[in-house]
């Protein structure tokens, strides 16, 4: 068994799956594009739209924001979930909170200026841009440069709090424990490992995977120190949003929504 990562190891997964007709593949974050080659893919944008509802009914300023490291369809369709949860609050609440870093309508937004997952400088510099402008949550899509908004988050001294992305950030990211507020998952590691499972029983399948806020896919994470912080109502409110979203009471718009 073979595991690639990243659409961007799309055409290399297909060249080696069509020189190795008898070996199994799973390719993350893309569609199967091959007999052999399983898709592991993750509809991000429903627990995204859990953590722009989260960040909604969170902040204090009324602006909350989210950035990306480059703009990738993967990146983006976080950008577009928490973007849609926040006006779905909006709507619900008669509010008017503002998010700054992305505009799914228009498909602008704020991304690193060097297209990198891995400056945490310039996420620093775009988190404090963010602060100054009155946003007091932050959802960083952008890997390491991510921890660069962790950082300035955490110098802001309670101005500026965080939700982190893919995984639990408290674990992650234990130095900036106290700043993040909630996580939007990805479901990497199980999707993988029943993959790899799968395959290692001889019943590997190139029917794709798609995580979803039904499986367990996606999602938040806990609160961990700020569960005292948050009002019971609102976390009342999310679990109707989760059931909503997944029955299709509530429909996501994002176009880079994964399909089978």
């Amino acid at each position: 068994m073979i595991v690639t990562v990243g659409f961007a190891m799309d055409d290399a997964t297909v060249a080696s799956a069509k020189k190795n007709p008898t070996q199994d593949y799973a390719i993350v974050d893309n569609t199967s594009t091959a007999p052999k080659i399983q898709g592991l893919q993750f509809n991000t944008a429903q627990g995204a739209f859990l953590g722009g509802y989260f960040a909604a009914g969170m902040t204090k300023t009324g602006k909350v924001a989210t950035f990306g490291g480059a703009n990738y369809p993967t990146v983006t369709v976080y950008m577009d979930g928490f973007w849609e949860g926040v006006q779905y609050y909006n709507q619900q609440h008669h509010t008017s909170v503002k998010v700054l870093g992305w505009n799914q309508t228009t498909k602008q937004g704020t991304f690193d200026s060097t297209q990198s997952f891995t400056d945490e400088a310039g996420g620093k510099q775009i988190a404090a841009t963010f602060e100054a402008e009155g946003a007091d949550i932050i959802f960083p899509v952008a890997g390491g440069t991510g921890i660069g908004a962790l950082a300035q988050a955490k110098a802001s001294n309670g101005a500026m709090n965080a939700i982190w992305v893919d995984d639990d950030g408290f674990y992650s990211n234990p130095t900036y424990a106290s700043v993040i507020m909630t996580s939007v998952t990805k479901g990497i590691a199980s999707a993988v490992s029943t993959a790899v499972v799968a395959a290692a029983k001889g019943s590997f399948s190139s029917t794709s995977y798609i995580g979803t806020l039904a499986n367990d896919g996606t999602g938040l994470a806990p609160y961990h120190d700020f569960s005292s912080k948050v009002p019971a109502t609102l976390t009342t409110e999310l679990a109707t949003v989760k059931q909503d979203i997944i029955n299709g009471t509530i429909s996501i718009t994002s176009k880079n929504q994964p399909t089978p």
